[in-house]
């Protein structure tokens, strides 16, 4: 299958791009980068997409002129109960249709220094100190046609700064939401932790109706410095009718530590191009996935472990659940550089089948130029065993709550791996959700 996307089906033209501008408020140096990134949008959508990448991801039917950047004021109401919990959280932040609808922040977390809020307003009131970070050292904007539409169109986001020697206890919360029918929203989350310092961050998206369409189009870039932490969890929700697209990537340095945890639950197509760049001596990541796909939905991801300085470690484990006719695909790559000698690196995905029809590429692999290291890798795919439903039926568990166990015990190797107690529940009660909203039957 060609990589190649028809353009006029892609591009958001000049026209819709100074509408774009003439709806925003923001310092020059913002625009002057937004038509820096446009320009590059308009060479590389004539370009082929990295056939490696996205030749098993089909986006013929992809239509881009059915959506537009959103404008205009937001209701966060319909999706109120999705708001964090103050008295869990230290602090949360709220994006709908494009736009920052709210940011509460702990006041004591604020005494130490600590930036979280929406984006362009902490980009423009703290700019020597931010701007050095933004698109410049994990996702840059020339990488392709997605991430220089991005840069050209990214709408609200979340920026979360923690000062050297810091340490954030209480987790934070951004959620990310669509309401109306046709927006595109291009939010972006920025995390920098800088040496000693330790946080966590809770990242959700959802839609609030089943029936509307939408466009998401991310960006994810983490920072993390020497002997410092982060651990960060995008829970992806959005409904069937949304289209989900973002370049996400973290820095680590020296003796610094990322936990990173992916689940992907909706849309109707996903794909994920995730690095994790292992740039210090003695730096360290622990990749967790859990996807779990229904209907026709297809969720994409292309995952990199970069070990790029000596004794790195990087650990991914990817769990996916399949039923009805849907379909995921992992392609995963271990590199590592000659200079990073002793690294240790590890991924495996392991899929678990409820359907016949359902179908799920595995594709591991290693690209290694030093010679002391240790890299390995497996995937598994299986069905679920029926004698194990039988034998729960025979003691009086329904089919229904039989496969919901079968299910959570599945992904309990990823809950296992999150020590934070509200992440973890959240992501539990998430898939518990999915689970019960539909008839869970063996085909």
């Amino acid at each position: 299958m060609t990589a190649t996307i028809n353009i006029s089906r892609i591009a958001f033209d000049a026209e819709v791009f100074e509408t774009f501008l003439d709806s925003r408020v923001e310092p020059s140096w913002i625009t002057d980068a937004r038509r820096a990134a446009f320009a590059q949008y308009q060479q590389l959508v004539n370009e082929d997409l990295d056939p490696e990448e996205f030749k098993r991801v089909d986006l013929r039917i992809f239509n881009a002129g059915k959506f537009r950047p959103a404008t205009g004021e937001s209701d966060a109401s319909s999706v109120s109960t999705l708001l964090a919990n103050e008295t869990e959280y230290g602090g949360s932040i709220g994006h709908v249709d494009g736009q920052t609808t709210h940011a509460n922040f702990n006041g004591e977390i604020k005494a130490k220094g600590v930036l979280f809020g929406d984006l362009q307003t902490l980009l423009t009131e703290h700019r020597e100190l931010l701007e050095p970070y933004f698109m410049t050292q994990a996702v840059k904007p020339d990488a392709d046609r997605f991430s220089a539409w991005h840069a050209a169109f990214w709408t609200s986001g979340t920026l979360l700064y923690v000062p050297k020697g810091v340490e954030v206890d209480l987790p934070l919360h951004s959620l990310i939401a669509h309401t109306k029918d046709g927006v595109a929203d291009f939010g972006h989350t920025l995390i920098i932790v800088e040496d000693e310092a330790r946080a966590t961050l809770l990242e959700e998206t959802t839609s609030a109706d089943e029936n509307i369409s939408g466009l998401h189009v991310g960006c994810v870039e983490l920072i993390v410095g020497k002997h410092s932490n982060l651990r960060y969890v995008q829970l992806q929700n959005w409904n069937q009718k949304t289209w989900h697209f973002a370049h996400q990537a973290g820095n680590v340095d020296s003796e610094g530590s990322l936990q990173w945890t992916v689940v992907g639950l909706g849309s109707k197509l996903s794909h994920i191009h995730q690095d994790v760049n292992l740039n210090g001596r003695a730096s360290t990541a622990e990749v967790n996935g859990v996807t779990f796909a229904c209907d026709r939905q297809k969720i994409s991801y292309y995952t990199q472990q970069h070990h790029k300085a000596q004794g790195t470690h990087s650990d991914l484990l990817y769990k996916e659940v399949l039923r009805d006719e849907s379909r995921v695909i992992w392609r995963g790559m271990i590199k590592v550089d000659e200079a990073a000698q002793q690294t240790d690196g590890y991924q495996r995905s392991d899929a678990l089948m409820l359907s016949r029809d359902a179908r799920c590429d595995s594709i591991p692999g290693l690209e290694i130029e030093a010679d002391d290291v240790r890299c390995t890798h497996g995937a598994t795919t299986g069905q679920v065993d029926e004698e194990q439903i039988f034998y729960a039926q025979s003691r009086g568990i329904s089919e229904n709550e039989a496969m919901h166990m079968i299910v959570e015990g599945f992904f309990q190797q990823v809950y296992d791996r999150i020590p934070i107690e509200i992440v973890r529940e959240t992501l539990s009660r998430t898939v518990q959700s999915k689970l019960g909203i539909e008839s869970m039957e063996l085909v």
